[in-house]
Order: C-alpha cells, then structure tokens, then sequence
C-alpha cells in the first residue's frame, strides 16, 4: 500500500527522461558527425571487442551494464510467489509479448520490406531490416518500462512480477525465436553461438549482478535505503550510458544513415504500426480478462515496448554496428518514447473502462 501510495504522488518524468526524444535526436546527429570527421576513431572504437572474434564491442558492453544493472536491482524476484493472487494480467501479457508480438512483427516486417517497400529496397537491404526488427520485438521491455507504468499509475509490485518472469523467459526463448524467425523471414543465417554469447553479455551478466547488488544492500542497509535513497540516484548514469551508447551506435553508422536517411521513415513504419497493435491487443484482452487497470495498463505497455539496449547490442554482435539489422533496431529506439507516452496517455484516458482497482498483489 505505501508503495503504491508513492508511485501515485508524482506522475512527472525526469529531467533527461521528459525529453529523452530530444536528447536521443541530439546523440543520433553528434554520432553522425563523429564518424564522418573521425573516421578512424570510430573504427578504433568499434574494433574493441570482449575477446577476439566474439563480436560483441567492449565499450558498449559496458554502457549496457551500467544501463540495465540498476534497473535489474529494482527486481525483486521473490515477487513471483504472490502472482498466483491475479494472474489473468500476466497470462495476457506473456501470451502477446512471446506468441503474438515477435510473429506479427516478423509478419508486418516482411510484408513491408519485401512487398510494399520493395521497390525501394534491395533484397539484402530488406532482409537486414526484417531481421533488426525480429531482435528488436523478441525482447520485452524491461528498462522502461517502471517508468511508463509509474505514469499510468500501475501497481508496482505487479508490474515488478511481470518484469521478472519476462526476464526469466527471455532467457529461455529469445534465441530461438530470433534464430527461428530471422532464418524463417529473410535469407539470413543467426549464428547461434554469437546470440548465445549477446544473451549472456547483456541480460545474465547485468541480471546476476542486479539480483546480488540488490541482495547484499538489503541486508546491509535496508529495503528503504535500497529502494529511495541508492537507486534514485543512478537515474542520471543509466540515462548517461543510454546516451553514450546511442552516440556510439550513431556514429558507426554514419555513413548507412547518411547514405539511406529514407530508410530511418521506411524502418519506422512497421514498427510503429506493431506497437500500436500489439498495446491494443493486450490492453483490450485485460478488460476481456478482467484485470484492474493498474494491471491492465503497465501490461499493455509491456506488451508494446521493447528491450531496446538488449536488440542494439544482439544486431550489432550478430550483423556488426553498421549493419541494416542494427540500424532497425536504433529506428526502434528512435521512436518507442514518443509512442510510449501517447500509449500511456491513452491508457490514462480510459481508466473508467476497467473495475475498480484492488490495491493489493
């Protein structure tokens, strides 16, 4: 109940998350200007990688982490015993976010690149755009998402389970499906090894430190402390290292972006029309379930964004930072916050549409 009673009192983003639209335009032209006026900087950057031939740019990495492991030390795992309460809101969720979402995305994306843009793409163009846009929809939101859903007023517990078990899953699934699908969609080939060793970089690495980070200042300092005083405060360093990322992921593909910018408005057509559907789906099968809208909202909102830090670094470690691949998935980053706060308007809207909220897990 206090819990919530907080996340209810300020509805209001950050300084640097309000305008991350702005600040991610900013990253995308300084990064452009970068690789085009030091060319070999960039390519010195871009040839760090963790071990030889994994693929997998060091400095990236390293953002990623510094991106993901204080947002998986709001986790708290133990929260899965008490999903049993309510369950119909994550059923709907799991079932758009690992059997409806990444197939209608591989659906749309294909029938895009392949048929209606065709003629403005060439075929190893459109298969590297179907695949960066597989990546980028196998991965379910888990960064931020605790912010869409503290501006819709989601109950943060649930929303912390629905966050856990996705992460869970994600291990178990995302690189079937994106070997499935990309191999199934385009004429590519995902070298499975290369995904496993992304996998492990980015969501096991940054998941065991966040749980045992989490662990050990619980016991030391406290729930509290953990939660209000440490965590706020690497809010600027996440947002920080989202930024660095992107410059760098501009910046190596400076010169695909400057010799394809009708490509960025193609990519971003099937994804925005994915999210759309995707956040109505599961927005529309919570009221048929059921579900209080402080439930019912942060699922849609699961359902709609994606794990963007995760899709960037499996394209550039699977198809390099160049690739089309990893240019579908900047596109996504591109636009999710925009479209995220107009869904996140519209849930706020449509409040009425659901039962009175139960203020417990």
């Amino acid at each position: 109940m206090d819990a919530i009673g907080k996340a209810n009192t300020v509805k209001r983003l950050g300084f640097f998350e309000r305008y991350l639209t702005i600040w991610v335009v900013l990253c995308m032209v300084f990064g452009i200007v970068l690789g085009k006026i030091l060319p070999g900087l960039t390519v010195a950057v871009r040839s760090l990688e963790l071990g030889e031939g994994s693929q997998v740019n060091g400095p990236i990495a390293v953002l990623i982490w510094l991106m993901i492991t204080p947002m998986m030390m709001k986790v708290d795992f133990g929260s899965i015993r008490n999903v049993g309460k309510r369950p119909g809101g994550l059923i709907v969720t799991l079932i758009v976010n690992w059997i409806v979402k990444p197939f209608s995305m591989a659906a749309l994306a294909w029938l895009f690149f392949k048929v209606i843009f065709a003629a403005f793409l060439s075929p190893s163009e459109a298969d590297q755009y179907i695949a960066g846009c597989i990546i980028l929809a196998a991965a379910p939101c888990t960064a931020m998402v605790f912010v869409w859903s503290h501006l819709t007023d989601g109950d943060p517990a649930y929303t912390l389970v629905q966050v856990s078990v996705n992460d869970l899953i994600m291990l178990v699934l995302f690189v079937p499906i994106i070997q499935f699908l990309v191999s199934g969609a385009s004429a590519l080939t995902v070298p499975f090894q290369v995904l496993i060793v992304s996998v492990v970089v980015f969501i096991v690495v940054p998941l065991v430190a966040g749980t045992l980070l989490r662990l050990f200042f619980i016991r030391s300092r406290g729930k509290d402390w953990l939660e209000n005083s440490l965590l706020p405060h690497f809010a600027p360093v996440t947002i920080a290292a989202l930024l660095a990322t992107l410059t760098l992921i501009f910046a190596f593909q400076a010169d695909n972006i400057t010799a394809r910018p009708l490509h960025v408005f193609l990519i971003a057509v099937p994804i925005l029309l994915q999210v759309y559907f995707n956040a109505s789906l599961t927005y529309g099968l919570m009221r048929l379930v059921g579900a209080e809208h402080n439930v019912a909202a942060p699922g849609a909102l699961i359902g709609a964004s994606n794990f963007f830090e995760l899709a960037v670094a499996t394209a550039i470690a699977l198809f390099g930072p160049e690739s089309g691949a990893a240019l579908a998935t900047v596109v996504g980053v591109l636009v999710e916050v925009p479209v995220m706060l107009s869904v996140c308007a519209a849930c706020n809207r449509t409040k009425h549409w659901f039962p009175k909220q139960a203020l417990q897990v």
